[in-house]
């Protein structure tokens, strides 16, 4: 009676804690499958459309944007807050989720330089930052002003003394947050920006990392097309992702702290001439499209080819009927620059932005499916 006992209480034991393991043993499986680069979604909505993602396939989402009130970081309105307060809420489902703030965005930090200008400014917008972050319950912030030093949004002021300004307002969030919170910018992805624009030596050490925005290197200020976010420097066409990257590399910046950019949109052109399929020919930019809405703006039914630049590593597509020239990132160029990831030990990948993403089968989880595999 006792060995029947003692079998019997032996198999319900097993029963029970295979029963209690279950639901631990399907998120060990997800991360165990997740990517141990970052994968950081920048977001620009109102949070009623979280359920279309699958956050296990990112890191971080940066909530874009906040912006200056006098000297102190604000919301615009409560819908902003909302926003994020419905992001931080996802961390109880994804607990591995970092939620940030962001600064600015194009056109988004008029005031910038002259606010930044001072001790006592660059102060009172780390404390107003850091107590939005707590109430919140975020996780950091990334800056995105468009740009210290360099000419950025028309009109908006930038001056030589923003490089020095810009070390200082990071050293003063750094100082404010301790090591509690993150901390990261997004830079250009041009040489003018790498090589004016911030004090790599003195704020790289302070950061978690830099988001190279990788992407809008030809745009609507461009007056022919290109590759608007190309891997690969060309013969016509020097600025890319390996372009910057090398240079932050030659500088020293540690690897590890590199996250390159892709574009979930295209940038697009009319009155292009044929030659060459388009590419690097003047044309007039016009209105862009969302990855979302490729399959028919793209349209192959409608005249549209698919070229694909083996040199650059990017993709395009030429409508001869229309003199529409488009360019942007498909499945094949990020997995492309998921293997240069990989092949250079980097962060890993951010993009703007998830909204414009489709349900399934989208440019997430194609970033998500190249870096959880080893390169090749």
């Amino acid at each position: 009676m006792k060995l029947f006992i003692s079998i019997f209480s032996t198999v319900i034991f097993a029963i029970l804690l295979s029963a209690c393991s279950a639901p631990q043993t399907a998120q060990s499986s997800i991360e165990e499958n997740r990517s141990s680069s970052k994968i950081i979604a920048y977001y620009m909505g109102d949070g009623s459309d979280l359920q279309r993602y699958n956050f296990n396939q990112m890191t971080h989402i940066i909530y874009s944007f906040l912006h200056l009130n006098g000297n102190e970081l604000s919301f615009d309105g409560d819908q902003d807050k909302q926003a994020l307060q419905r992001l931080v809420a996802l961390k109880q489902q994804y607990p591995h989720l970092k939620v940030m703030l962001s600064l600015g965005g194009w056109g988004g930090c008029e005031t910038c330089s002259d606010i930044f200008n001072t001790a006592e400014n660059r102060q009172a917008f780390a404390k107003s930052t850091l107590a939005i972050i707590k109430e919140y319950q975020a996780d950091g912030i990334d800056l995105d002003w468009e740009y210290p030093t360099i000419a950025g949004f028309p009109g908006h002021k930038f001056a030589p003394h923003d490089r020095a300004n810009f070390t200082a307002l990071i050293q003063e969030l750094r100082t404010t947050f301790g090591n509690q919170y993150e901390l990261s910018f997004a830079a250009g992805g041009f040489d003018t920006f790498l090589e004016t624009a911030v004090d790599w030596d003195a704020i790289m050490p302070l950061l978690d990392n830099v988001n190279l925005m990788t992407y809008d290197i030809v745009n609507g200020a461009t007056p022919h097309t290109g590759h608007h976010t190309a891997l690969y420097s060309t013969a016509e066409q020097k600025d890319s992702t390996d372009n910057a990257v090398q240079f932050l590399l030659r500088k020293g910046v540690a690897p590890e702290k590199i996250i390159i950019g892709t574009a979930f949109y295209a940038r697009v052109w009319e009155q292009v001439a044929a030659t060459n399929h388009g590419l690097y020919q003047p044309g007039v930019h016009i209105e862009g499209a969302g990855f979302k809405e490729f399959s028919t703006r793209f349209n192959p039914a409608d005249g549209y080819i698919y070229h694909w630049d083996d040199v650059a590593k990017a993709p395009s597509a030429y409508n001869p009927k229309t003199n529409v020239f488009a360019t942007f990132d498909d499945q094949r160029s990020l997995g492309e620059k998921a293997r240069y990831v990989q092949m250079h030990k980097l962060g890993g990948m951010m993009f703007w932005q998830l909204p414009h993403d489709t349900d399934s089968d989208g440019l997430v989880d194609s970033i998500y499916k190249n870096l959880s595999n080893k390169v090749k």
